[in-house]
């Protein structure tokens, strides 16, 4: 048979993956099947020419065996353990897979047990409680089946921001080897909007020659548009999008008797502009930072004068929301003080988890002292240049109190308020939770407002606007946590934060040194949500913060 394309063969080992995971065994395999997968969707190279040059283990995520799988389904279109894989289990049970929190295994006894072939036969069975009857499966299996169907089908094809920016960076790279003689290759669509998932992995490149309209050259995972000199920022703007962002410009173009095409802006037969920042200035704009391109109001803003000026990566002065080995995570405050300091930052907040959080490794009260002497030690070290921030992650308890009595939480520099569990409270019962935590005056954050997880769980159910009107009476800072798993709070709430009078506070909720750098998603976020830097607590210089905190505890002693 002929040769297998590039999209062909990475659904392919995809479906290798699943099966793979449906066998059961050594889980990690099926992973690295599944990130080989979602590396070969994003080739910027013909995958011929890798295997002919054998450089196929340059891919991310593609080793010796798994290029051997890759070379055999290009050659063959199939694999023979693909092919016995395929004898055990039907195509369609590999759709429940994608519901989060439905385990390989769970998936296995769905179809075995009750006979469940597809997504739409899942739905049913669970509407119609055939499988909290079922032994081994049972009344929560079914709930989190009900909860979690929709976010299956909303995050279809949808990647997290960091893997998204792995997949384009490699692509971006290659294309270049691949194609010296390109320039300005860019990467564009949701991810350079800043987009909290990401599913068009679109770069844009201007090339030497090229017809007038710029071309694009499709590759299921991976869209690339080129475009020559004097259309490239028209091809750009058409290829970031929103979609709803770019119909606006074109109302208004043909408002002021011009048109706005992929080509550039038109006024009759000629192109008045190609470059992005001129068709925005020819059509009475400043250039709109790609992240508000949503349609939600921003040329209204631009149209006034009113855009805000975004925070960025370089406005951020330390770091808040951390954990060490003390708890959850896998460094000594020492290590990770000194790679934030490393890093530029003037200060390290240590949140470790509080007691309650005994599944991860709570601290006691005897701890925090110990915890707390040696931040003294390191500080005395540091000099004035860098501090350690004595803080806690408090569990929010479910009558909404804090973890630790109030001369505990005296002792710490500040404290982020946090709920991890109890999350199938009613919207009013977990709203008053979050409101009580909220006017206790030892609160400095709320740490990801919602618990949401992205492609995995919702949210709890509260009243977002209520919590946020209640943190703006009690000064306390709203979080934008910054792990691509969370996100929290959503960038579409922080418009509504702000116009309330909330602060915000970027933090990377890291456990180890690599994600001290989620930093930079978090700050995505914000942009999103058109935050500038004077509203980001961690904007503050370190003396800026210390006099915050300091007034904050002032306060809180003149409440007691």
């Amino acid at each position: 048979m002929s040769k297998v394309d590039t999209p062909t063969v990475a659904t392919l080992l995809r479906e290798y993956a699943q099966r793979t995971a449906l066998r059961g065994g050594n889980p990690y395999r099926a992973k690295a099947y599944s990130r080989a997968a979602d590396s070969l969707a994003a080739l910027a190279v013909p995958l011929h020419v890798l295997i002919a040059e054998d450089r196929l283990t340059e891919i991310p995520g593609v080793g010796y065996a798994i290029a051997d799988i890759v070379t055999k389904l290009h050659k063959t279109g199939t694999h023979p353990s693909l092919e016995r894989l395929r004898k055990e289990i039907p195509e369609a049970v590999l759709e429940m897979l994608a519901v989060p929190g439905l385990r390989p295994e769970k998936v296995l006894r769905l179809y075995q047990d009750l006979g469940i072939t597809s997504l739409a036969e899942l739905e049913a069975a669970a509407k119609d409680d055939r499988i909290k009857k079922a032994k081994g499966l049972g009344a929560a299996l079914q709930t989190k089946i009900l909860q979690n169907l929709a976010i299956a089908k909303s995050g279809e094809g949808r990647l997290h921001l960091h893997r998204a920016a792995a997949l384009l960076a490699h692509a971006k790279d290659s294309l270049r080897k691949a194609r010296p003689e390109l320039k300005r290759v860019t990467i564009a669509g949701d991810f350079r909007r800043g987009c909290e998932l990401v599913g068009d992995l679109t770069i844009v490149a201007e090339a030497p020659k090229v017809a007038k309209t710029s071309k694009t050259s499709v590759a299921d995972g991976l869209q690339i548009r080129l475009s020559d000199r004097k259309r490239f920022g028209a091809a750009l703007l058409f290829a970031t999008g929103s979609a709803a962002h770019v119909e606006q410009l074109q109302a208004l173009a043909a408002e002021k008797g011009m048109r706005l095409e992929m080509d550039g802006l038109h006024k009759g037969r000629t192109l008045i502009a190609g470059d992005e920042a001129e068709i925005y200035r020819a059509l009475g704009l400043p250039l709109i930072d790609p992240e508000l391109r949503e349609g939600r109001g921003e040329l209204e803003l631009a149209l006034k004068g009113k855009l805000p000026k975004l925070v960025n990566d370089q406005d951020l002065r330390g770091i808040l929301h951390c954990h060490t080995d003390a708890s959850d995570g896998t460094e000594a405050l020492e290590t990770m003080a000194k790679a934030t300091r490393q890093r530029g930052f003037e200060y390290f907040g240590v949140a470790d988890h509080s007691k309650s959080a005994h599944y991860a490794g709570g601290l006691s009260v005897e701890e925090i002292a110990d915890q707390h002497r040696e931040a003294d030690r390191l500080n005395k070290r540091f000099g004035k240049d860098f501090r350690i921030l004595k803080g806690i992650e408090s569990d929010i308890l479910a009558d909404g109190s804090l973890d630790y009595p109030d001369d505990v939480l005296d002792r710490f520099d500040f404290v982020v308020a946090s709920i991890h569990g109890r999350f199938k409270l009613d919207r009013k019962a977990q709203t008053q939770r979050l409101l009580r935590a909220i006017s206790d005056p030892h609160t400095t954050i709320i740490g990801h407002m919602t618990g949401r997880q992205l492609q995995r769980r919702p949210g709890y159910e509260i009243d977002v606007e209520k919590v946020l009107r209640a943190c703006a009476k009690h000064d306390v800072v709203v979080e934008i946590n910054a792990h691509p798993w969370r996100l929290d709070l959503d960038w579409r709430w922080h418009r509504a934060a702000l116009d309330f009078g909330c602060m915000m506070s970027i933090n990377p909720d890291a456990h180890s040194i690599p994600e001290l750098d989620q930093m930079h998603w978090g700050v995505e976020m914000a942009r999103k949500g058109g935050v500038p830097a004077d509203r980001v607590l961690n904007a503050m210089t370190l003396p800026e913060i210390t006099r915050y905190l300091r007034q904050k505890r002032r306060s809180l002693a003149r409440a007691a």
